[in-house]
């Protein structure tokens, strides 16, 4: 398959985009990078990157050294297109799947028969189908243009990695396309390539996020119970993961990423009746996020009326996972952003971003010597370092001063 494909149109540079046409571009192909940033063209341009993931700088950096990977505003003429765009929710969690549909038309004076067009974007079902409706109705058929959905199942922080050894799904809108497209992954992904239709490969990846958003939601509801019973939670997972059916996941202050935080409402949209479950967990995840607010606001006025001052609270993350710079839906960037609102003199340490529009970051170190309440958000390598140095309050809700 490989033989007969030399060039490759990735549309959306972001961090699933950006990483995929880096790793093609090294595997040989020429790829066309396409975004409608102009700053993250340019960058990407300058063999320099936008957004922080291990070893991609050197991907990058080698694919535009050797021309096989330059960036565009404007889609090019390719053999595959591959469609890595957003796809956030509007108002009232409705999927909003413009940026993909305006892809979709973006490609079609580029399209000729025989190339292939793959949605990697998550989306809710039935997206791969509308990808074909738009290709469709400027003449494009299904049965010259192999079209199907492949979503993407990778781990921020070991995206390079999971590009190519995690397992892959392939649905076509026909077998036709999913033969040809999952013999295309096949050329470079060591994992399995799985074969379905395009309804089922959507509907799997939601799937897969929404389980573990449901499985969070666990933890974090324990949390909660235990905080009530004066009880540690971290001990009582401890405890009860020692049984040989169980599995309980760590709590935290919410949930974020463009993934779990995001997916379950695409089905919670298109089955409002079957997903009650799906809803409860999605609610009682954005419900935790309140509650650690809360828990902050009232340290705080124990402070006051102990003290007769006001503390200093030191916010310790703002990405929505440990050991990354992604901001994206992440429930300690919420935080933040209510306790300063509310008035609360926060200080926020973040050490895997340079600046903040909306916040003064501060250094860990500078975090230990000034703060008379110390709130860990997010697991950050950087904060278990620092645990012999903390002489203040401490609220933990990411597990970070149980090693």
């Amino acid at each position: 398959m490989k033989s007969n494909i030399k060039e490759i149109c990735v549309l959306g540079l972001g961090y699933i985009g950006l990483p995929s046409a880096a790793l093609l571009a090294n595997r040989g192909y020429r790829v066309y990078g396409v975004d409608v940033v102009e700053n993250v063209v340019s960058t990407i341009n300058s063999g320099n990157i936008h957004i922080v993931e291990p070893d991609l700088d050197t991907f990058v950096r080698s694919a535009v050294q050797s021309g096989a990977l330059t960036a565009h505003s404007k889609p090019h003429e390719a053999d595959v297109f591959i469609i890595a765009v957003p796809t956030p929710f509007k108002a009232g969690h409705v999927p909003d799947l413009s940026y993909v549909e305006q892809a979709a038309g973006s490609i079609v004076p580029y399209v000729k028969p025989g190339n292939m067009v793959i949605l990697e974007s998550t989306s809710p079902v039935g997206t791969t189908e509308r990808v074909e409706d738009i290709l469709s109705s400027k003449g494009i058929s299904a049965d010259t243009v192999s079209i199907a959905h492949c979503p993407e199942r990778v781990l921020p922080g070991k995206i390079m990695i999971e590009l190519t050894e995690n397992d892959r799904i392939v649905g076509g809108v026909n077998q036709k396309a999913t033969d040809q497209v999952a013999a295309f992954y096949e050329s470079f992904v060591t994992g399995e390539v799985l074969k379905t239709d395009a309804r089922s490969a959507e509907l799997s990846k939601l799937v897969e996020n929404s389980s573990r958003d449901v499985q969070i939601a666990f933890a974090n509801e324990l949390s909660m119970i235990c905080d009530k019973y004066s009880i540690d939670v971290w001990e009582v997972i401890r405890l009860a993961n020692r049984h040989p059916r169980v599995n309980i996941l760590k709590p935290g202050p919410g949930v974020g990423g463009h993934c779990i935080a995001v997916d379950p409402w695409f089905i919670i949209d298109s089955a409002p009746e079957e997903s009650a479950l799906i809803r409860s967990a999605r609610e009682r995840n954005l419900y935790k996020t309140k509650w650690v607010i809360e828990k902050v606001k009232n340290s705080c006025l124990r402070f006051e009326r102990d003290k007769g001052e006001t503390p200093k609270v030191a916010c310790m993350g703002l990405a929505y996972k440990a050991d990354i710079d992604d901001l994206r839906e992440s429930p300690a960037l919420d935080i933040v952003t209510e306790l300063q609102r509310e008035g609360v003199n926060v200080m926020v340490v973040e050490p895997n971003i340079e600046s903040h529009s909306g916040f003064s970051l501060v250094s860990v170190e500078e975090a230990v010597k000034s703060a008379d309440i110390m709130v860990f958000l997010v697991n950050h390598k950087e904060f278990y370092r620092m645990q012999a140095q903390l002489r203040t309050e401490v609220l933990d809700f990411c597990g970070v001063t149980k090693g």
